[in-house]
């Protein structure tokens, strides 16, 4: 696990805008393929700057049940084509891994498709988990 102090974040979580900020490619190909890089802090460094000044706790990639999680976005269909992908990818052995900030609630941050193939799957997703210290 890894802490990290959160200071100038932009709060764009927080606002709860509705709108969609997109993650540098590096960022998505590493949780599209589940290489993830340690420390978590510095890779998801462009994540992070989302949240509000604090103090956050970082694990993973672990193993989470993602049955109660708050997704930022609406589910995508089982048929979506990125769903697809993912879920070929698990069946291959690969573990796409999403983001979750933990909370009250576990809100899904990053990952809709992959979850959706995780559950269509079967298999337990792979997550790094975001909590406040």
């Amino acid at each position: 696990m890894e802490r990290v102090t959160i200071t100038g974040g932009a709060g764009f979580l927080e606002l709860n805008t509705g709108g969609r900020a997109e993650l540098p490619q590096s960022l998505r190909i590493a949780l599209a393929t589940g290489q993830v890089r340690l420390p978590l802090a510095e890779t998801l460094r462009d994540l992070l700057a989302l949240l509000v000044d604090g103090q956050y706790r970082i694990s993973g990639p672990q193993r989470l049940d993602a049955l109660d999680l708050v997704p930022a976005s609406p589910w995508p269909d089982d048929d979506d084509a990125r769903v697809t992908y993912y879920r070929t990818a698990i069946r291959s052995g690969h573990r796409p891994v999403a983001v979750v900030l933990s909370g009250t609630q576990a809100f899904l941050l990053d990952g809709h498709h992959k979850i959706s193939a995780y559950r269509a799957e079967g298999v337990t997703p792979s997550v790094v988990l975001i909590s406040g210290s």
